[in-house]
Parts: C-alpha cells; structure tokens; sequence
C-alpha cells in the first residue's frame, strides 16, 4: 500500500485536513468512538497507530467501527517510528512494515476482526476493576472540587441571555447527530439558545442551526463555527491559563475566558443554570465510567457534583434516537395512504355506476387484502 500520511498527536486535529485515500498516522491509545467516526468520515486508506488502538483495560469500540467500514487499522507501531514518519509525504506500508524512500521506520500489529473480538472479550473481563478505580478517583476528586463547583465559582460576563428561556447544550458524544435529529421538531417549534460545546457546535450546524455560544477549549471545532457569530467562551485551566485564546486571535475573533476545573460540558451546564436557564436540554453529554475512560479521564468527580447542582432543571436527551429509530416503518405508510384511497374509490363506484374498472379495481383490492 502506498499513499501520503498524513500525521497528528491529537485525532480530532488531524481530521480537520486529511484527505480521502491518505494514510491517517496517530499516536491515541484505547481508539475510541468518535475518534473512530470522525476517521471513518474522512476516508482514508489505513489507520496507523503508534498506541496500542484496544489495550483490554475496557471494551473501546473504536477498533471494530474501523474495521467494520473497510478500513485496515496497523497498530503498536511505536513512538521512534511515529516520531520518524514524515507528515504529508508517501509511504509505503507492506505485511505490517512501514517504508520511506526505502528504507524501513518500523513495524506495527495489523488487527482483525476475530483479534478485536478476543481484546474486547477480555476488556469486558477487566471491567470489574477499573470500575473499583474509577468511583475511587470519582469520590477523591469531588471532595476535592466540591467547594470550587458547587461554590461561588467566578463567572464570564457574557451577552448571550439565558434568562428563564430553555437552553439546548450540544456535545459531541455518542448518537449525537442522531439525538439531534431527533428533536428536530423541538429546536424548530421552540427555538431555545443553542449552546455547542466544542465540536458540537459543527453538530447544529449540520443539522441546519446557528450556535448562539460556543463553549469550549476551541481545539476541536471548525473554523467554520467560529466564525459563524456565534458568541465564544473558552475553557480555561483554574490558573486561568488559555490555551483556546490564542486561536481566537489568529482568526481575528474575541471571546471571554471562563476558568474552571472539569469538563467542557461541565461548565456549560453550569453557565447555562447559573445565568437563569429555566430549563437546559443536553444532548451527547458523557454520563458513564466507558465516556470517561474514552476521554481519558479517570473518574467523573465535575460531572457528578455539576449534575447535583442542575439536575433540577436538567433533561438528558441522550439516546432519544434509540426510541423512536424503528416507530414508522414503509409498509405502514403505504397502508395509510391506502386507508385512504379506498374511501375514494368506493365514492366513485358509486356515484358513476358506469365505471366498471372503478368496481372491477375495488374488488380486486378486497380480495387481495382481505377486506
């Protein structure tokens, strides 16, 4: 196989400029769902992985959802040889060995379906303890943070008004685009401030919405949504270090700082209750030990104590999709307008007694569906 690689520590960077056909070269261990997606849109030829893509410690999904969409996924290829591969330039991967002007860089583990199988069986056996650790590190931690939360965290002066109005705060998690679509009909019919965090603000505007705050450490959101008009909040570390700022500043575009310890969503939720929302609708939002764990994050102590504090005006919309994904199915709508046709066709049958084929078609019809 050979193909131009193209190379980023950070996955959700790198898909903002590969091409089809490229070679994807990442170093993200435990790959995990939306890293995969985001791949899988780009298209490329082959995913080569310095990490180790399904290490056992849970069962990551990312792995298969490559595979599942035909792209081969080379992994454990290791740092020297990441460190060596040279982005933007062709490479030549043949039997598991990477080559450039002919010479070799290294040589990694190609994946199957029955290995990711028998590493997912045995990340499913693991769960037991990392679930221990998890809700360890998720206690330790919010005793730590429940003052700095649930206190009287400084707050961004911002413009946008979420007083007593319903608030939508998108993330880009699992189903989101179809969570999303889902309650179509709620974004159009109540029209409530729309919040992306991050890459969820490219989210609403697929979906055909404008953001009206984008909230985040601006490192995986479009320029696109950016410069959309949205009003910009950047996540920033408790010592009030900015990192999204200076992004911002090479776009030409302002935005408010908002230092706070946890998530991106965490904070979100929490500017959203504290300026007034009457009620806040979060969709994609990460709510389980797998979510974490994906993101890096060994326990959740800012998302539970933030969902302590909301919770009374918080609805989760996550997985909404999964309801109504089957609820019309063709042959029920073909039997509807059937319903009502019938009426149509015995009213002519019987106001113009002349027109044999109207009967000879009625009839035809009851038999065929029994009526």
């Amino acid at each position: 196989m050979r193909s131009v690689a193209r190379k980023d520590r950070k996955t959700k960077r790198l898909v903002q400029r590969i091409r089809p056909g490229e070679i994807a070269v990442i170093d993200h261990p435990d790959i995990d769902r939306i890293a995969a997606e985001m791949l899988i849109k780009t298209k490329p030829r082959l995913v080569v992985n310095a990490g180790d893509s399904l290490s056992g410690r849970y069962p990551n999904p990312g792995p298969g959802l490559l595979l599942a969409a035909g792209i081969p996924l080379l992994d454990q290829v290791g740092e020297e040889a990441f460190a060596a591969l040279p982005d933007g330039s062709e490479i030549v991967v043949k039997d598991g060995r990477i080559f450039f002007a002919g010479r070799l860089l290294g040589e990694g583990r190609l994946l199957t379906s029955a290995l990711v199988e028998k590493l997912a069986e045995k990340a499913r056996l693991n769960l037991g303890s990392e679930l221990e650790n998890f809700v360890r590190n998720t206690l330790e931690y919010a005793l730590k943070e429940k003052d700095i939360i649930l206190g009287a965290l400084p707050l961004p002066e911002i413009k946008t008004d979420f007083r007593k109005k319903q608030v939508l705060v998108v993330v880009r998690g699992e189903n989101y685009r179809e969570d999303l679509q889902a309650i179509g009909s709620y974004l159009r019919e109540v029209r409530p401030v729309l919040v992306g965090v991050d890459g969820g603000a490219d989210a609403l505007l697929e979906t055909g919405f404008v953001p009206d705050l984008i909230i985040g450490d601006m490192d995986s959101v479009s320029d696109e949504a950016l410069l959309s008009g949205a009003e910009l909040v950047v996540h920033a570390y408790p010592d009030g270090r900015a990192p999204g700022m200076e992004r911002l500043q090479r776009l030409g575009k302002e935005g408010v700082v908002f230092a706070a310890p946890g998530t991106s969503e965490d904070i979100a939720l929490l500017l959203a209750y504290e300026k007034g929302a009457g009620l806040i609708v979060a969709v994609g939002t990460h709510t389980h030990m797998i979510d974490f764990l994906e993101k890096g994050r060994k326990g959740m102590a800012s998302t539970f104590l933030v969902r302590l504090k909301v919770g009374s005006v918080l609805v989760d919309a996550r997985g909404v999709s999964l309801l109504y994904r089957n609820a019309i199915r063709a042959w029920q709508i073909w039997l509807i307008c059937l319903a009502a046709v019938i009426p149509l066709l015995a009213f002519f049958s019987l106001a113009y007694p002349g027109s044999g084929w109207v009967r000879l078609l009625w009839l035809r019809l009851r038999v065929f569906f029994g009526l």
